[in-house]
């Protein structure tokens, strides 16, 4: 691997602090480490015993269940495709070897899948079983100079297209692809220079940052996920080898910076991929971003919003309620309806058989009641024990929240877990024949997922129909969850796209029942979709004209309130049918872009006019 001139004169360890090295074979080789990774993702050497593999120790991980340290070549070969450096695995066991120690390892090769194989992910390179002794010679003391990521040396094109198939026996093209750039740097120090945050510092003590400011970027100084093939490889996942008693993680929202230098070695892990392993990290520059607030409705303005409340029970935090409500009153004005997803039963993930969500919900609305707000009822289905998915023992459902000074919910007997709501004809008018009542609940397309809760509200003299909705997961939960952006499998198969797609199929169909009876009726779908602006899902809800995306009318850069791997995307959505006219839409950002979130989703809200 060419890299920048290296001064890698180290002192050597007394014999003491050094494990013996393992005895030579006749089927022992001694490659150096450029030999050990090869041109592909493979090793050509996997499976087989090394010995007195050279190297000078770049990183340390002395905690955790996977210790080991990192190894490289400060002599590097002159292919740009072969990595020199190198993880050596030692387990639950401290490594005893600190950076900048210069040794020979022997060990036996090995291609280690983090989370499985079955995962999808790619694999690591690693030394297992490996022992070692110090390097007899003395080089001064520096490190191998890390590769620095810039827009320059991370190409544009994301991976090689394997037609869905794997891509690890391919010869690597880091001049072309950046998820290959990436291999040919496995195990290797790398660099990133005042670095903008992309997605926040998260409760496992990481975050993401973008080597190219200039790739899709959003207002707020994220990165826009846009499309498929949009998937923004300048991206990179950064935690840290330092203490943190010594060196703290800095809290960083979306928008802020690394500045100076974040350093370290190459690795690779289940989530997220590729992953900076600082041993320096850049100065925490605080832009201070601000959550933001939506104007108030007017008076002849029906507003309803969409809210993901991520896994709230009565076993939640206290300070959780009062900043969810906080979130309604203040940054969302109070809005007249409120889908909300992600509601747990009273006793929360334990598995006892309750689904009924009363405590849950009267604690919330109680919450926004003290927060200034207006004294919301509400209305919700509880579900199937176990059968809609979500945290075991959960039982998470969605349920509407409104404002009975301001809009009315027509009550109709009937809907029950497993009754389907039907669209019937009452004077001439679309109606429920259970209100609220759950589409087509028994269809197997709802299996282990969320069914959708219609419900007929009166505004102002005039009926609205709200759906609210949280789709099947990307993540698969009981069922298969979709390939990793980053993984072996290029393009990465969408395996829980099929099963939202029929709940697309089934959510459009009910609309359009009810829009055959009058063409004109006014239809919001909202909810947690689990799917992009530009997917099959929202197409199929979409088809016909049944459902528009006053989303639409955002700039695109603006259209997102969800964070992932540093991605800003969207997955929470209000749709609504030609008869509300052209309403106004806000996604309103408060949660995802920043380290102190309530929840993981943004919510949004749309104003329709009377």
């Amino acid at each position: 691997m060419v890299v920048a001139a290296v001064c890698a004169t180290l002192p050597a360890l007394p014999a003491s602090a050094a494990a013996p090295a393992a005895s030579s074979s006749p089927t022992a080789r001694a490659p150096r480490i450029h030999d050990i990774q090869g041109t592909t993702r493979l090793s050509p050497l996997a499976g087989e015993r090394v010995t007195d593999v050279p190297g000078v120790v770049t990183g340390v991980r002395d905690f955790g269940q996977a210790r080991g340290f990192w190894l490289q070549d400060p002599h590097p070969d002159r292919n740009a495709a072969t990595s020199e450096g190198l993880f050596v695995f030692t387990g639950k066991e401290s490594p005893g070897v600190a950076v900048g120690d210069g040794l020979r390892v022997s060990g036996r090769v090995t291609e280690f899948y983090p989370g499985g194989k079955e995962a999808g992910g790619q694999s690591v390179t690693e030394l297992t079983g490996a022992s070692w002794k110090t390097d007899g010679t003395r080089r001064g003391g520096g490190l191998p100079a890390a590769f620095r990521l810039t827009p320059r040396s991370v190409p544009e094109a994301y991976a090689p297209d394997a037609g869905g198939g794997s891509i690890e026996n391919r010869a690597l093209r880091p001049g072309r692809y950046a998820l290959d750039r990436y291999e040919s740097l496995e195990g290797m120090r790398v660099s990133v220079h005042d670095a903008g945050v992309t997605g926040p510092t998260s409760r496992y003590h990481d975050l993401w940052v973008t080597t190219d400011p200039g790739q899709n970027p959003t207002p707020r100084g994220g990165t826009l996920y846009g499309g498929y093939e949009d998937q923004n490889g300048a991206r990179m996942k950064v935690s840290s080898l330092l203490p943190l008693d010594e060196h703290p993680f800095p809290q960083a929202d979306v928008g802020d910076e690394l500045d100076g230098t974040t350093a370290g070695p190459l690795d690779y892990e289940q989530f997220g991929g590729y992953t900076l392993r600082a041993t320096t990290l850049g100065t925490h520059r605080d832009n201070h971003l601000e959550r933001e607030r939506t104007r108030k409705q007017r008076r002849d303005e029906l507003a309803v919003a969409t809210y993901n409340v991520e896994n709230l029970s009565p076993r939640s935090d206290p300070a959780k309620f009062a900043r969810l409500a906080e979130g309604l009153v203040s940054n969302l004005s109070s809005p007249d309806i409120v889908t909300v997803e992600e509601v747990q039963d009273d006793t929360g993930p334990d598995d006892d058989g309750t689904v009924g969500a009363r405590k849950t919900l009267t604690m919330l609305t109680d919450a926004v009641e003290k927060a200034g707000g207006p004294s919301y009822a509400w209305r919700q289905i509880d579900p199937v024990d176990q059968a809609d998915g979500g945290q075991p023992g959960g039982n998470i459902r969605v349920a509407f929240l409104y404002n009975p000074e301001r809009v009315s919910f027509t009550d109709r007997p009937g809907g029950d877990s497993t009754t389907p709501v039907k669209v019937v004809e009452k004077g001439g008018k679309p109606a429920l024949s259970a209100s609220p009542g759950r589409i087509a609940s028994q269809d197997p397309a709802w299996k282990a997922s969320r069914k959708p809760l219609a419900g007929e509200f009166r505004f102002r003299g005039r009926t609205v129909f709200v759906v609210a909705n949280h789709f099947s997961s990307k993540g698969g939960g009981d069922l298969d969850g979709d390939q990793p952006m980053e993984g072996r499998f290029q393009p990465p198969a969408r395996h829980s796209e099929p099963q939202r797609v029929e709940q697309a199929k089934l959510l459009n169909a009910f609309v359009r029942d009810i829009r055959a009876v009058d063409s004109r009726a006014v239809v919001v779908a909202g909810g947690d979709f689990n799917d992009f602006p530009f997917s099959p899902t929202l197409k199929t809800l979409r088809s016909g004209h049944a459902l528009t995306s006053p989303m639409n009318q955002l700039p695109g850069d603006e259209r997102y309130g969800y964070v992932f791997n540093g991605n800003s995307q969207t997955l929470d959505h209000l749709l609504t049918s030609p008869g509300a006219g052209r309403p106004d839409y806000d996604i309103v950002h408060i949660n995802a872009e920043f380290a102190d979130q309530t929840s993981d989703h943004d919510p949004s809200v749309v104003r329709l006019p009377r």
